[in-house]
């Protein structure tokens, strides 16, 4: 039974930044919510699903207009775009990493309740180092390369039971689950896959000894699929917000 498309980002029915912001947000979002209860059963994991509101490239407007829906967790791909946003955020915001976390910028880490792109053995190796400078530990998701594009970063499939084995030895980090970005456009099957391999990650990283209760898939255009293969967070932006309008 094919599913139901996604809410569709349109001229009409999606907010620009030029046009009086996101009075529509609260109407998209019982609708995603909806959608998410549904899949939800279809999948039968049974699974509380969280969303972590993207707002990429919008100002901190979209931040406000997501904490006053009740979604308390946001999402930036770039460090420096989140610290720019932190200003001027209530504090009751909880800030996740998405994107692709520079070496050169760990010492940022300590901002974000989760940083979803655990990428590399490197990344890992400096993430615990500051973790133990600061006497902290941070949480953390594997990022699976389950699509096995040369373009994604994070690990092979093949790789999980060894860089499981190695955070074993890191005690500054706290290994929350995994994370995948599926393929751009690609067909239902290819995205069941990708999001299947996903979830056998997590449940390996939880077999070797981790936490590991987390999975971060699904994205505007497949978060349905995603949370039927068993998504516990979803990284929604577009859907929720709009494109931002270009200058």
């Amino acid at each position: 039974m094919p599913l139901s498309g996604p809410i569709q980002a349109t001229a009409d029915s999606e907010p620009r930044a030029g046009q009086g912001g996101f009075a529509v947000l609260a109407g998209r979002l019982a609708e995603i919510r909806g959608r998410i209860d549904e899949a939800r059963t279809r999948g039968g994991f049974k699974q509380e699903v969280g969303i972590v509101a993207v707002t990429k490239t919008h100002g901190p407007e979209a931040v406000s207009a997501a904490l006053r829906e009740g979604i308390e967790d946001v999402g930036e791909n770039r460090v420096q775009e989140a610290i720019a946003k932190m200003v001027h955020a209530d504090p009751a915001v909880r800030w996740h990493l998405i994107g692709h976390l520079q070496r050169n910028k760990v010492r940022e880490a300590g901002r974000f309740v989760l940083i979803h792109s655990l990428d590399s053995e490197r990344l890992a190796e400096a993430l615990d180092r500051e973790a133990l400078r600061l006497g902290r530990t941070f949480e953390v998701l594997v990022q699976i390369n389950a699509s096995g594009e040369a373009s994604k970063g994070g690990f092979g499939t093949g790789d999980v039971a060894r860089i499981a084995e190695r955070l074993k030895s890191m005690s500054g980090l706290r290994v929350a689950g995994s994370m995948t970005m599926a393929a751009y456009g690609a067909e239902e099957g290819e995205l069941r896959a990708s999001f299947a391999r996903a979830r056998a990650a997590r449940e390996a990283l939880h077999a070797a000894g981790h936490p590991a209760t987390e999975i971060s898939m699904g994205m505007s255009q497949d978060y349905e699929i995603a949370v039927e293969e068993g998504a516990t967070l979803l990284r929604l932006g577009t859907i929720l917000f709009g494109a931002r309008e270009t200058q």
